[in-house]
């Protein structure tokens, strides 16, 4: 190969690595800021105060939780001539129409029941369908969108209205907390999970001005704001509660992060509920990226949004599977061109990735340490049992390159170059391949007997490389212009609020 080619190539598969690199770093920066945030709450300049507000609860074969849902709205600490409930019925089949009339009776005045007669076409049809009612009334100040299976703790609307006096402001959502009873493995990922993508990440969007998603099960939206943005919720994409926040901004209010308020929900117990729940979440992601492309790094449509920040946080996501392939292939690549250079790369990358590691995972514990007694472990593993081999090998080399070597040698075992140079692909490739392994947890769930092998295949892979699979399928589905069907995720209406 002649000198100038090689030299690009190495040049090239470098940048590649340090390309793999920004979800790294994106984490980093958000977790570094999120201690200045007391500092961003802006509590100094809000007062206490009671909007009424009108909750509109969008149910579809709910009636198991209907009726615990209704009475936990019921006692919030929040005036009960300033409360609300219409529970949208989208034509569902089993007795929630009794359930709802046992309801409007038990607190008339309070409790409506609205329904469709005709149902099947999504959420947001469905929530639209109650907020043209509401609207259509001059009662209602604020509206609470939620989901049917959520329990909101006493005092949350109360700490969400209050941001409402800070006229700037056209939506406030709350801290979403996993609290299924009793919980497994897959609630306890996502339990952690949630700690980093909303009680970090959300703190951080506060910071820099621009935030990326209401949460679905709890947002509550100014009266005028719902107007400005018209007057609906899109159902143009699967992510409606993404659209809704980026229109309020792009439209000059704020959205604010209310992580005191806590809601705890019902979320999938195996990779097949997850992999439903979050390929939605993901198309979403997907259809939101294309719609708003004028946006990215353009500050003349939003100061914040159209910003360095906002912009690299939300391809840091939405392209991890890219990122994670690039770093694969720049190593390999280099393996078998300048192999100095490439075990260089590698011990830079998983020695920044055991810094960032060892940060955000402590930091979320810090965070939340409710959540963290109730998901310690899957937290500890959430890269994966085999990348976080890799992160203590970048840290305490001598582990392995003496004490694993000199076991060995005691055991008169040696390993062939051979073997040796395929190890090594091995570990330059685990970044893209980890995503994979964790496919194959899902493919292998749904097969008998086989179906048990799932759980430690995700723990071998990683929760966070079983998420960028669903990623990677999302834009398959979206290329390949698949239907855009909204799978409601199955509850088992086992959610509790957890006090300690």
């Amino acid at each position: 190969m002649p000198a100038e080619i090689l030299l690009i190539v190495k040049i090239f598969c470098t940048f590649l690595v340090f390309f793999s690199t920004l979800p790294l770093v994106m984490s980093l920066i958000q977790f570094a800021v999120i201690g200045f945030h007391r500092f961003f709450t802006g509590y100094e300049r809000l007062s206490e105060k009671f909007p009424r507000v009108a909750i509109i609860v969008p149910a579809w074969n709910e009636a198991p939780v209907l009726s615990n849902t209704v009475d936990q709205l019921m006692s919030l600490e929040y005036p009960r001539e300033s409360l609300r409930i219409y529970v949208v019925d989208d034509a569902s089949t089993d007795n929630t129409p009794e359930v709802m009339a046992g309801k409007m009776a038990e607190f008339e005045g309070n409790v409506f029941h609205l329904r469709r007669e005709k149902g099947g076409q999504g959420k947001a049809h469905t929530l639209n369908h109650g907020i043209g009612i509401i609207l259509g009334d001059d009662w209602c100040e604020a509206l609470l969108i939620m989901d049917a299976d959520v329990l909101f703790e006493k005092d949350s609307l109360r700490k969400m209205a209050r941001h409402l006096s800070d006229k700037t402001i056209g939506a406030v959502t709350a801290y979403i907390k996993e609290g299924s009873q009793p919980g497994n493995y897959m609630t306890k990922f996502i339990s952690f999970e949630y700690i980093t993508a909303q009680a970090a990440s959300r703190r951080a969007q506060n910071i820099f001005g621009a935030m990326a998603c209401l949460a679905g099960g709890a947002q509550l939206h100014t009266r005028e704001n719902l107007l400005a943005i018209g007057g609906a919720i899109d159902t143009s994409s699967l992510a409606e509660d993404t659209f809704t926040t980026f229109k309020t901004q792009l439209n000059g209010r704020r959205v604010f992060f209310e992580g005191n308020a806590i809601v705890w929900a019902e979320e999938p117990a195996d990779i097949l509920g997850l992999w439903k729940q979050r390929l939605r979440w993901a198309r979403g992601n997907v259809q939101v990226t294309i719609q708003f492309w004028k946006l990215w790094f353009n500050k003349k449509m939003h100061p914040q949004m159209g910003g360095l920040f906002f912009t690299l946080n939300w391809f840091s996501i939405f392209l991890m599977p890219v990122f994670m392939v690039s770093g694969s292939i720049g190593l390999v690549t280099l393996f078998f061109v300048d192999f100095p250079l490439s075990w260089a790369l590698f011990r830079l990358l998983w020695i920044m990735s055991a810094i960032v590691y060892i940060f955000v995972t402590f930091f979320s514990f810090a965070i939340d340490i409710q959540s963290a007694k109730y998901s310690w472990k899957q937290g500890i593993l959430f890269p994966g049992a085999i990348s976080l081999t890799l992160i203590i090998y970048s840290v305490f080399p001598p582990l392995f390159e003496v004490y694993a070597f000199k076991l060995l040698n005691l055991l008169g075992i040696t390993i062939p170059p051979l073997i040796l140079n395929g190890l090594i692909l091995f570990m330059y490739a685990w970044i893209g391949i980890c995503m994979a392994v964790a496919y194959l947890a899902k493919w292998i769930e749904k097969i008998k007997y086989v179906g048990l092998l799932a759980q430690p295949f995700v723990y071998i892979a990683g929760f966070g490389p079983l998420l960028c699979a669903i990623i990677v399928a999302s834009y398959i589905m979206e290329a390949r212009g698949a239907e855009m069907k909204w799978d409601k995720t199955e509850k088992s209406g086992k959610v509790g609020i957890k006090t300690n």
